[in-house]
């Protein structure tokens, strides 16, 4: 059975032993999903008024893609699962192309529980000064960044790491006047070098990001999105704080803890992933059509990574 592999620490730790079903881990060239053989079963299952199953492991939630089915039967017509009833696998980047989104958000309490649902301060009270993904995919992201980032030392140009910790992958060298971590432990982030001041927080108690409207060019957040409980509220908050025209860049992996990871995120494959993180841009409002990268930098010999992004609409 494919796998969501356990978090990888770093080369010399052992690599965390848990690991969890899901419907794709696997990454290969231009289709990074995996899923679809599963998806299509779960249609079929649907369609002749059976169920998905639900995840053995948690318990919680039902397959993605069948839930967002019948909140398509709800609202008619042509859907947002359109892209599911695909022949052969869409490519990560098609995956957000001209989604027709349901009119609520399709996703319920419980696809947000965590099989761990003790503190998450004390889950982080200990520093990991440890990667999360293998070398070959912070290279990957790192190089994304400096395509996408303003020049290094731009007048007035802010930028909020998200769940941060020592180390956020930046270009070798960048620096702006202001580039702030929020993030769940101390001391991890006075070890990150790119900060220039730090927030600490926890965002599944406290949503509310302590800042001033329209104060950050650009937010990012490395493989932490699928630790967030309260997604919409975190995603309104940062639109809130974004300049007109900001970026907010998501990246993640397969790796996670899974113990802390919604059960939506475990119950699905990376197709999926991206098509959860994009609805949380989606129905927060005022941003721009979300849009999903692929830049995996050795597909199936090292970590995939995958980036949804979007902008703030100028207007809001």
């Amino acid at each position: 059975m494919p796998k969501c592999i356990g978090l990888r620490l770093s080369p010399r730790l052992p690599t965390l032993a848990g690991i969890c079903p899901s419907s794709s881990s696997s990454h290969s060239g231009s289709s990074a999903v995996g899923s679809v053989p599963i998806i299509a079963k779960a249609l079929n299952k649907w369609k002749t008024g059976g169920r998905a199953p639900r995840r053995l492991v948690l318990g919680l939630g039902v397959s993605f893609w069948a839930q967002l089915m019948n909140m398509s039967g709800a609202v008619g017509g042509k859907s947002f699962t359109a892209s599911a009833r695909l022949k052969s696998g869409p490519s990560f980047e098609e995956i957000l192309k001209n989604v027709e989104w349901p009119e609520q958000f399709p996703f319920k309490e419980e696809d947000f529980k965590r099989f761990d649902e003790s503190s998450d301060q004390l889950f982080y009270e200990a520093p990991r000064f440890v990667t999360h993904i293998d070398d070959p995919a912070i290279a990957a992201l790192t190089k994304y960044y400096s395509k996408v980032f303003p020049p290094s030392n731009s007048p007035g140009v802010c930028i909020l790491d998200m769940c941060s910790s020592w180390v956020s992958h930046f270009p070798l060298g960048y620096k702006q006047e202001q580039i702030v971590g929020m993030g769940m432990n101390e001391e991890e982030l006075k070890r990150n070098p790119v900060l220039t001041e730090y927030v600490v927080q926890d965002l599944n108690v406290n949503p509310k990001l302590p800042f001033e409207d329209n104060s950050f060019d650009v937010i990012t957040n490395v493989v932490s999105v699928d630790y967030i409980t309260k997604p919409l509220d975190v995603f309104k908050e940062m639109r809130r704080i974004l300049k007109p025209g900001g970026l907010a860049i998501m990246s993640f992996s397969n790796r996670c803890f899974w113990t802390k990871a919604i059960s939506i995120w475990t119950s699905s494959g990376d197709a999926d992933h991206g098509l959860i993180v994009g609805s949380y841009f989606h129905y927060a409002g005022g941003f721009e059509p979300p849009q999903g990268v692929d830049i995996s930098p050795n597909p199936g010999r090292s970590d995939p990574m995958y980036i949804v992004y979007s902008r703030k609409l100028s207007t809001v």
